[in-house]
C-alpha cells in the first residue's frame, strides 16, 4: 500500500489532521460545507444532538445527527485555496489510516454539499433565488495543478468559454468541473435554478467590481452574462464551487454547491439582511442530504 511521509500527510500530536484538527472518527459520511465559521452553529442548531465540536482558525466543525442522519458541518473560509485544504484533509480522514500512514484498501465515499451565498447574473436570478451549480468554471487555476484534471473537466465548454471571452493569456487557464449529477437531482429538486457557476479568485476585480482600480476587461460581466452552452446559462458568481467539484471528482467523492443569491449584478440589487433567510436553504439541504 502507498505510504505517505510526515511532510505530505501532516498529523498533529493529538492524531488530528493539520489544519482542520479533526480526527478520523469525528467525520461523518455526509458533510455540509459553509464558508462562514459562524454558519456552522446556524446549521447545527437543527441537529438533534452534537457529538463533537472543533475549531481551528477559520475551520469550525460540528458533527451530530439530524433526523437519524449523522452529519458533519464544516466551515472552509473564503476561496478555492481553502477548499484545497478542506477537500484534501477530509479525504485523508476517510481514506488514509492515520496509524500506518497507508492508503486504506477500501475507498470511503463522502457526500459533500456546500451551502453558500452568491451574486446572480441573470434576470431570472433575483435576490433570494436558490441556485444549484451543475457546472463550475474556475477562474482560480487550482485544478490545473493536479494530474487527471482533463478527465474530470468539460474540455469543450472550456474552449467555448475562452473563445467567447477572448481569454487573456495573463490569466490562469479556466477549468470546468462537473457536480455529481445524482447529487444535483437529490438536493436541487424542483425549487432550485440549475446552471453554470463561475468561481472567482477574488471578490472585487475578478467579479467585475470596479472601485478605485480600473478593470483589465471592463466588459467581462456582459460577456459572461451572454454566454450559453448546451442550454445552460452562467447564473452566478461565487468563490469555491469549482475547486470542490473538481477535487471531489478526482478523489472519488460526491459533491455539489447550492447558493442563495444575495446580490443581483444584472439589476444592481443587494440584500445585506440575508442571514435570516438562508436558513430556509439550510433546512432544505438537511432534509435532502
Amino acid at each position: 500500500m502507498k505510504r505517505f511521509p510526515e511532510s505530505e500527510l501532516i498529523i498533529n500530536n493529538d492524531g488530528s489532521c493539520f489544519h482542520l484538527h479533526l480526527k478520523p472518527e469525528q467525520l461523518a459520511d455526509r458533510v455540509i460545507l459553509v464558508g462562514d465559521p459562524a454558519r456552522v452553529d446556524t446549521v447545527a442548531e437543527h441537529f438533534d444532538n452534537k457529538e463533537c465540536e472543533v475549531s481551528s482558525r477559520e475551520f469550525h466543525t460540528i458533527t451530530g445527527t439530524y433526523n437519524g442522519k449523522r452529519i458533519t458541518v464544516q466551515s472552509h473560509g473564503i476561496g478555492c485555496d481553502n477548499i484545497d485544504i478542506v477537500a484534501n484533509e477530509l479525504d485523508t480522514l476517510a481514506n488514509i489510516d492515520y496509524n500506518t500512514r497507508e492508503e486504506k484498501p477500501e475507498h470511503r465515499t463522502l457526500t459533500m454539499v456546500r451551502i453558500g451565498t452568491c451574486g446572480g447574473l441573470q434576470p431570472f436570478t433575483p435576490t433570494g433565488t436558490f441556485i444549484a451549480s451543475v457546472k463550475s468554471i474556475g477562474f482560480d487555476g487550482l485544478l490545473n495543478f493536479y494530474a487527471g484534471r482533463n478527465e474530470v473537466c468539460d474540455l469543450q465548454l472550456e474552449e467555448a468559454f475562452k473563445k467567447h471571452m477572448n481569454w487573456s493569456p495573463l490569466l490562469a487557464a479556466p477549468y470546468v468541473a462537473n457536480a455529481d449529477k445524482d447529487l444535483i437531482d437529490q438536493i436541487a429538486g424542483d425549487d432550485m435554478v440549475r446552471g453554470i457557476t463561475i468561481a472567482c479568485g477574488g471578490f472585487y476585480g475578478p467579479q467585475g467590481r470596479r472601485l478605485r482600480i480600473p478593470l483589465a476587461d471592463p466588459n467581462q460581466n456582459e460577456k459572461v452574462e451572454s454566454f450559453e452552452y448546451d442550454g445552460l446559462r452562467i447564473c452566478n458568481f461565487e468563490m469555491e464551487s469549482s475547486a470542490l467539484a473538481g477535487l471531489a471528482s478526482l478523489l472519488g467523492h460526491r459533491a455539489m454547491t447550492c447558493c442563495m443569491v444575495i446580490a443581483n449584478r444584472y439589476a444592481q440589487k443587494m440584500n445585506t439582511e440575508y442571514k435570516n433567510s438562508i436558513d430556509t436553504l439550510i433546512k432544505l439541504v438537511l432534509d435532502r442530504i
